[in-house]
């Protein structure tokens, strides 16, 4: 199935650090074959190794108040997504960021992606969010994604994470 819609919608709820081992495992299934084809396997590596332990996935949902959110399909949980609101220097216009939405590679194109950016799009509003930034990879092919979903390309930035970059572009959706 390819297309963005889902007969069934999933069951989304929003994580606590007692679901940290959860996003670790879809983490696990899906960090590899997202990037595989974009990144160095060293990168790859590494930058997993920065955002994915217990610890940093932690400092994520307390310090820098990312919001997750897991998506379950018949009790299995197969994505998440996390969010925030965008720094006082980057939020003139009350924006919000989505930094990650994985879908197990076994359920891409159920229009679990979909409902999970819905969920993002409606809880950044409800919160008075005016806009949605993204950072995505140039070489991405889930830019196509974004842009059916009414995201629009900004400008490019290369993020350094430790001795590597990411080549991306910024996306926005005003909400």
């Amino acid at each position: 199935m390819t297309s963005d819609a889902q007969l069934a919608p999933p069951r989304i709820e929003p994580a606590t650090l007692k679901d940290i081992p959860t996003i670790i495992g879809l983490a696990e299934a899906t960090w590899e074959p997202t990037y595989r084809f974009i990144i160095s396997r060293e990168q790859l590596e590494y930058m997993y190794r920065v955002i994915y332990t217990s610890a940093s996935l932690k400092r994520q949902m307390v310090e820098q108040q990312h919001t997750f959110l897991l998506a379950y399909v018949e009790g299995e949980p197969v994505g998440f997504a996390s969010f925030s609101p965008l720094p006082a220097e980057e939020n003139g216009d009350n924006g919000y960021k989505l930094h990650k939405i994985y879908v197990l590679p076994t359920r891409q194109g159920q229009g679990l992606g979909v409902h999970l950016i819905e969920a993002v799009e409606n809880a950044a509003r409800a919160a008075g969010g005016r806009f949605l930034d993204l950072n995505v990879n140039r070489y991405n092919p889930a830019i196509a994604f974004y842009e059916r979903r009414g995201f629009v390309r900004q400008r490019e930035v290369d993020v350094p994470i430790g001795p590597y970059f990411m080549n991306d572009y910024i996306m926005r959706k005003a909400l």
